[in-house]
């Protein structure tokens, strides 16, 4: 991923934005992020499910064609979802090459410390991001959704991970819900960029959830995302509309409406006067 250590090396901060269908990727994509990923979240956010933990490879695949059909110029990474990497290595390589070849990704996104998947997917000259920190796929194992890092043996375990990954060939490095201090250090430290999701300033870039920054979520909002819109407030305010201009049945209105051209309309009446339009 040339184009994200160069914008490290410049050190200009990484804008990355989540999307999961061809009108969001073609928004984000427009808006001019440089990093588009097809994240699992989709299963929460499109697919209504509880957790990250229900979709599958083909609903990914199928969502990251739609978006490669949105994104001209950013860089499109797609997330593999739970399950898809988690037996073999070569199991997770032959999956990752799927989401390369069939659905147009140029990079993929695994989460935890998988050194050795790591390592295959780059021998197999597929780009990877990592993902440390709070992983929502390990959410059984952590018990929740909780902030990763607090000690100091944890935070050293992830300063450790972090090299092995940036070593085993990541090219760049998600760190999700971490005090922004051990980020900072990790940020510090890694020849490769990283990107943010609450784990504060310091990170080379930063990402959030589409449907968080414009307000498309049902649930309560995380501490770290910061609302840009509420889009769900501007759709259901225009549906409401919408309903009651049918109810009134002032839509659609006659210039909204076809018409027959004047001498179809001219011919058609007068057939109905001298009453030789017959029913078919």
């Amino acid at each position: 991923m040339p184009v994200l250590a160069d914008l490290k090396r410049q050190s200009r901060a990484i804008c990355a934005l989540t999307a999961y269908d061809y009108s969001s990727g073609r928004l984000a994509d427009e808006a001019g992020v440089d990093m588009v990923l097809v994240g699992d979240s989709l299963a929460m956010v499109v697919l209504g499910q509880e957790n990250t933990m229900a979709v599958t490879v083909d609903e990914m695949l199928h969502h990251t064609r739609a978006v490669r059909r949105g994104v001209r110029r950013a860089l499109l990474v797609a997330d593999m979802p739970f399950g898809s990497y988690h037996g073999t290595v070569r199991e997770g390589v032959v999956n990752a090459v799927r989401f390369i070849k069939e659905a147009g990704a140029e990079a993929v996104k695994i989460e935890g410390a998988r050194v050795e998947l790591a390592r295959a997917l780059s021998e197999a000259e597929i780009p990877v991001v990592g993902h440390l920190g709070l992983t929502p796929q390990s959410i059984h194992r952590m018990g929740g959704y909780k902030v990763q890092g607090r000690t100091a043996d944890a935070a050293l375990q992830l300063k450790a991970d972090a090299q092995a990954l940036a070593e085993a060939g990541v090219g760049a490095l998600v760190l999700e819900g971490l005090p922004r201090e051990v980020a900072a250090a990790i940020t510090a430290e890694l020849p490769i960029p990283t990107i943010g999701i609450g784990a504060g300033p310091e990170c080379d870039g930063q990402i959030l959830v589409f449907h968080d920054l414009v307000g498309l979520t049902f649930a309560p909002s995380a501490k770290f995302v910061r609302r840009y819109a509420d889009g769900g407030a501007l759709i259901r305010e225009a549906i409401e509309h919408y309903r009651e201009d049918v109810e009134r049945r002032s839509f659609p209105s006659d210039e909204e409406s076809y018409h027959l051209p004047g001498a179809t309309r001219r011919a058609l009446e007068a057939a109905e006067t001298t009453g030789t339009l017959r029913k078919a």
